[in-house]
This record gives structure tokens, C-alpha cells and sequence, in this order.
């Protein structure tokens, strides 16, 4: 059952809300490597529809967001050949909470701690809306996908791999 409170703001809200953002509030009950399946199952949302905030890194170490459908794995290496990278991977953990200030399983693109490239799946923006991160665990907001676009500076690739 999806809880329905109010969450406190996080700055991934205070951002949305900053520059003019509509969007809805969705809390469940986080599980521990649930995942989008779990967040999902909870809310009712088609889990093509919740993307995952996913904190990499190139082969130099440098942190970069991609933006990816729940349902869908990263393809690293298509990845890395259309931004110009010899290697992408994902961060530890640790080294992903440092760079996003958020916990992993919290992570959301939006008011992130360091400044990062965001790179968005092309399929994606062809979505009515999407339930992303808000910045807490157990905590998803759904926006129009070309928020990310517009707010983040998503550059489009295609690098989705069928689970």
C-alpha cells in the first residue's frame, strides 16, 4: 500500500519547486535492493514508467548520472561510445553517496551535491510522465520526462538493454 503523507522537502524538491515544477509526491515503503520493482509494485506505476537515477563513472574517475526505465539495464559500453568515453562503470556505493549527497536507493538527478553530467535514455522523453527519486528512500515525484531536459541538461543517448 503506497503511503499517502507529506515528505519534507529534500533539495531535489526545493529545486522542482524553485523553478516552477508540477509535480505529484509518491511514498512507499522502501525495501532494501527492492528497486524499481518494488517501488512500482507499491505505487501502481508501470515499472517502464519509474527511471532510475544511476551514478557512474568514466574511466578517469569523473561521476555521471544516467537516467534509465526501471524495466532496463545500462549497456556501458554503447554508453561509453556515444559520450566519448573508453569505459564507463557504476560507483561503489559510498563513492555514489559522496558525489550525489544522497543515499543509494534515495538517489535523485535533481540537487545533487556535486554537479554531474546527466545523460537521459531517448525512449524515455516519449513517456506521458515519469516517477523518479525525490531525494529520500521510499520517495518518488512524477514530473514531465523533458524536466530533465530542461532542468538538468540531459544529453539523450540510447544505451537500454532488455532485462
Amino acid at each position: 500500500m503506497a503511503k499517502k503523507e507529506h515528505v519534507s522537502e529534500t533539495p531535489a524538491t526545493a529545486l522542482l519547486k524553485a523553478r516552477g515544477v508540477v509535480f505529484t509526491e509518491h511514498l512507499y515503503d522502501y525495501v532494501e535492493h527492492g528497486g524499481t520493482a518494488e517501488s512500482s509494485r507499491q505505487l501502481g506505476f508501470p515499472e517502464h514508467e519509474v527511471v532510475k537515477t544511476l551514478v557512474m563513472q568514466d574511466q578517469d574517475a569523473k561521476p555521471l548520472i544516467v537516467l534509465m526505465h526501471g524495466d532496463r539495464k545500462v549497456s556501458t559500453k554503447n554508453l561509453a561510445r556515444q559520450i566519448g568515453a573508453k569505459s564507463v562503470e557504476p560507483c561503489k556505493p559510498e563513492v555514489a553517496n559522496r558525489h550525489s549527497g544522497y543515499l543509494v536507493g534515495g538517489t535523485s538527478p535533481f540537487g545533487t551535491k556535486r554537479e554531474m553530467l546527466v545523460y537521459i535514455e531517448e525512449s524515455i522523453l516519449a513517456l506521458p510522465k515519469i516517477a523518479i527519486n525525490g531525494g529520500r528512500r521510499g520517495y518518488l515525484v512524477r514530473i514531465a520526462p523533458s524536466v530533465c531536459l530542461e532542468l538538468l541538461n540531459a544529453k539523450v543517448v540510447n544505451c537500454a538493454l532488455v532485462d
